[in-house]
């Protein structure tokens, strides 16, 4: 691939292309460095100004990180995420070619939150299930995730504190041995930062950049049967949705 000079595309968008598809296609591979800025320059006969802008695409596209004093670090490409289809975590996993596992942190009953009672139609005092997990892709931390489960919903909920859920996939248990079929969900999302205790599960810096998750998911008979927390790594995340016009 060489950089057309004739072209009404700006150069440095040029540069950008190339270098991205070489990433995409494993030639400069994740975890490994570019070449410097004046080998790139040499090698497309450009300017560095010219390089440092193709650069700084990529670096807004998540592609690379600049290390001082090391250079360009190819990084690991962040997880999609359809938001179009209701899948639960180790369903993406699957799907996007990647080993999920769990952590526990916490499984166990307690008094439900207010949101919860709201939204799950309980009364004020009753108890719920806190299935607290740190979710891991390829064996590093990715979200942490606080599910709160209504035994009101089946009876045959409350197994889940007999199992060993970091094996075992939630969304599994309800189709697969509860018969239970989740309709839909009502999920927002919005920016915020980690604070001291997460960012150390999550294996980032205190006020790095999470997305948290709020999902309420309900079944066929519209029985809200859980509300999901989560804190998603805002490096090692995006998300995808298709929008169609009226």
């Amino acid at each position: 691939m060489k950089i057309d000079k004739k072209s009404p595309i700006p150069i440095y968008h040029q540069l950008y292309e190339i270098l991205k598809k070489k990433i995409e296609d494993g030639v400069f591979k994740a975890g490994e460095y570019l070449p410097s800025e004046n080998r790139i320059a040499q090698n497309y006969e450009v300017s560095r100004l010219t390089v440092r802008q193709a650069l700084s695409e990529l670096v807004e596209e998540g592609m690379v990180k600049k290390k001082r004093g090391k250079g360009t670090l190819i990084v690991h490409p962040k997880n999609v995420e359809n938001l179009t289809e209701l899948r639960g975590f180790t369903d993406d996993a699957r799907i996007s070619g990647h080993t999920a596992s769990s952590v526990v942190l916490e499984n166990r009953l307690v008094d439900a939150p207010s949101v919860v009672t709201d939204k799950l139609k309980l009364p004020i005092g009753s108890k719920v299930i806190l299935l607290k997990r740190l979710r891991l892709l390829d064996g590093t931390p990715y979200a942490i995730e606080w599910a709160y489960i209504n035994p009101a919903a089946d009876t045959r909920i409350l197994n889940i504190l007999e199992m060993d859920m970091s094996k075992s996939s939630l969304y599994d248990f309800f189709r697969n041995t509860l018969k239970i079929e989740m309709q839909y969900a009502d999920e927002t999302l919005e920016m915020t930062r980690a604070d001291g205790e997460n960012a150390a599960f999550l294996k980032i810096r205190t006020g790095d950049c999470v997305v948290l998750r709020k999902r309420f998911t309900y079944t066929d008979n519209e029985k809200c049967v859980e509300y999901v927390q989560s804190l998603y790594r805002g490096d090692k995340y995006k998300f995808h949705i298709r929008l169609h016009a009226r």
